[in-house]
């Protein structure tokens, strides 16, 4: 049987279920799967987090050094986010550069981190155009069952809440912790069968006509959203999805982001 046969199978699977108001694990249309926050897991990083969502399974490991800022921004620290989907964790990921799937997972997750000013990049200034810090922030996919992206944003603030910047390292004194105002939250949802359905997994992924990735701030404030699929949305949807977004990072913030 062809892969596409059993892609059309599983969709066609999903779909029923969903018209019969049902999920694959039997979980309502706004329920997360089982969640698990573990930080500070990689002792050689500043900081470190390994985050599941069901059987998704991410890996965020940050590193912070001395640098030369950018010249537009001589007074304010870096943030640069990579991506790697690491091929045991799903048939459809490759092994070489970068692709275009990993580009998108590592910008939604930097969006979110810079637009909501979650770092106090100022505050990351050693020297004026000369020294900042830069922090590096490293996404490994370790498997995939769906919903990447809030996983490796979790995951990636997780990590910084557990920062120690290494002023010792460099003969530097000063505050050790990362200077955090903020932690984003991002909430993804797909339409499947006109529903909206939190946290989709794989199969529900492929099933959708679209997704929405709500990212939102402690006080409920916006700082990013990033649509993807074929399929359009109606405005009084998409107010739907932002108002579910917030209420569920909310949720998902009381719980797993608290300081160490």
């Amino acid at each position: 049987m062809g892969l596409e046969i059993i892609a059309d199978i599983r969709k066609d699977y999903v779909c029923n279920l969903v018209r019969g108001g049902k999920r694959e694990e039997g979980r309502g249309f706004r329920e997360y799967r089982e969640i698990s926050v573990e930080r500070d897991i990689i002792k050689r990083a500043e900081g470190s987090a390994r985050v599941k969502i069901g059987d998704t399974e991410v890996l965020v490991g940050v590193k912070v050094e001395l640098g030369e800022p950018f010249s537009d921004t001589p007074d304010k620290g870096v943030i640069i986010t990579n991506a790697e989907l690491v091929p045991l964790a799903s048939p459809e990921f490759e092994s070489g550069p970068p692709n275009e799937n990993s580009v998108q997972l590592a910008r939604v997750v930097d969006r979110g981190i810079r637009e909501s000013k979650a770092i106090d990049l100022e505050k990351l200034c050693i020297e004026e155009g000369e020294k900042v810090w830069i922090v590096f922030i490293d996404v490994h996919v370790l498997d995939n069952d769906g919903n990447l992206v809030d996983a490796a944003a979790l995951g990636a603030i997780a990590a910084l809440l557990d920062i120690r910047i290494p002023n010792e390292r460099y003969g530097l004194t000063g505050e050790n912790t990362l200077p955090m105002r903020d932690t984003p939250v991002a909430v993804t949802m797909a339409e499947v069968e006109g529903n909206i359905l939190v946290d989709p997994n794989f199969n529900e992924e492929n099933a959708a006509t679209s997704r929405l990735t709500v990212i939102s701030n402690a006080d409920g404030s916006l700082s990013g959203m990033q649509k993807s699929g074929s399929g359009g949305l109606k405005e009084e949807e998409v107010v739907e999805m932002v108002e579910i977004g917030i209420e569920k990072a909310r949720e998902i913030r009381e719980k797993y982001l608290s300081p160490l």
